[in-house]
């Protein structure tokens, strides 16, 4: 009986030490691998690492003249307008795939590589040119079929070279003649730094609108916002200019435009009437049309 009991207890005892183990066994952690849990963290933290210290396309530059830093809301239409440069040299100038994907902080250059101009085509100037009249054509005529004056036998007299005849001076990109952008039309509104960047010309729907000066098309189309059917033109390393809510747009970028040339008609596209608004740029900074046009 004795032994019956001391075995009991011996049992219990080793039951009750078996449940303790048990239960500690089920309050141990289950730990992750060290290695996956640290690779995956050394990971990010490169990748964070490098997405920051990617220096952005033309960072290099920034602050240098002939440079511009992208901000937000540019796009490369405006940044040309802005700084007087044609879209499509820019995007060459600065190797864009797409010129519609630039990022903020990304440096632009907007002024040429040395020795690129903009090359614009310039009209023969009439007084070079001497009229052929009947008159002429008959005396020319005439004068050919005459003998040579006979001229007495004298001993020739040295004659000095001529002096050489001085090169002409360039021109001056401000040496232009503009013409007003319409036959006529009220100002409907004057030219405001802050708040209008040109001047605003009344008329009819589809009244022709001029080319101010000779110059070459590096805009046509509906891409900057505010401005509806545009053109622009560049006339120079120094001047462009802007034609605004037109109704049609008759020529195409690259072509070489005439003053006075029909370019487009005039319209309300993203305008309140109908109206031409027309910007003259200098060096891409807006100035006053009405201190460049003739009197009207």
């Amino acid at each position: 009986m004795l032994g019956i009991r001391r075995q009991g207890w011996m049992f219990a005892v080793v039951l009750a030490i078996g449940l303790s183990l048990v239960g500690c066994a089920s309050k141990s952690p289950n730990w992750a691998p060290v290695s996956d849990r640290s690779a995956g963290t050394v990971g990010a933290s490169a990748a964070d690492a490098s997405s920051a210290v990617k220096p952005l396309p033309g960072s290099e530059n920034a602050g240098k003249p002939g440079y511009y830093t992208v901000r937000p809301g540019d796009t490369i239409m405006r940044i040309g307008l802005d700084t007087g440069q044609a879209w499509r040299d820019l995007a060459r100038w600065n190797n864009l795939d797409n010129p519609n994907v630039i990022e903020v902080g990304q440096v632009l250059r907007v002024v040429p590589p040395v020795g690129e101009s903009v090359a614009v085509a310039k009209p023969v100037p009439s007084s070079s040119v001497t009229p052929v009249t009947a008159a002429s054509a008959a005396a020319a005529a005439s004068a050919a079929k005459s003998p040579p004056p006979v001229v007495a036998s004298i001993a020739p007299t040295p004659v000095p070279p001529p002096a050489p005849t001085p090169a002409p001076a360039p021109g001056s990109d401000d040496d232009i003649a503009w013409i007003w952008p319409t036959h006529g039309g009220p100002l409907l509104a004057g030219f405001d730094d802050a708040k209008n960047k040109g001047v605003d010309i009344g008329g009819k729907a589809g009244e022709p609108v001029l080319a101010a000066a000779d110059g070459r098309v590096v805009y046509a189309g509906a891409g900057l916002r505010g401005y509806g059917n545009l053109v622009i033109l560049k006339h120079n390393n120094t001047y462009l200019t802007a034609y605004a809510h037109n109704q049609t747009l008759l020529v195409k970028e690259d072509q070489t435009v005439r003053k006075g040339q029909k370019i487009a008609e005039m319209g309300s596209s993203d305008a309140d009437r109908v109206k031409l608004h027309f910007e003259i740029r200098r060096q891409g900074k807006p100035v006053d049309p009405t201190k460049y046009l003739p009197p009207r």
